[in-house]
């Protein structure tokens, strides 16, 4: 696991940069036939990029399950897919 600290003194450009290189790193592992996450799933911080993984049928379909399997989107809302 790759962990990039900020504190909430960093100066705007740091962040800024540890943002791009978040985004490098993701974009590499996808590129060479990994994954955007690890074993602890998807979360809120990954949501962006699970499109860019598994394509957009894919990502349709994990929506629909979540429907119907939790229709009043009681268990962990806003995670994984947003629906």
């Amino acid at each position: 696991h790759v962990i990039l600290l900020v504190h909430p003194d960093d100066p705007p450009e740091y962040v800024r940069r540890l943002e791009q290189i978040h985004e490098r790193l993701i974009t590499r592992a996808i590129g060479v036939g990994g994954t955007c996450t690890g074993e602890h799933g998807i979360g809120v911080g990954k949501m962006k990029y699970l499109e860019r993984q598994h394509g957009r049928e894919a990502v349709e379909l994990m929506r629909t399950i979540k429907r119907s399997m939790d229709p009043l989107n009681i268990l962990n809302p806003g995670k994984v897919v947003a629906v």
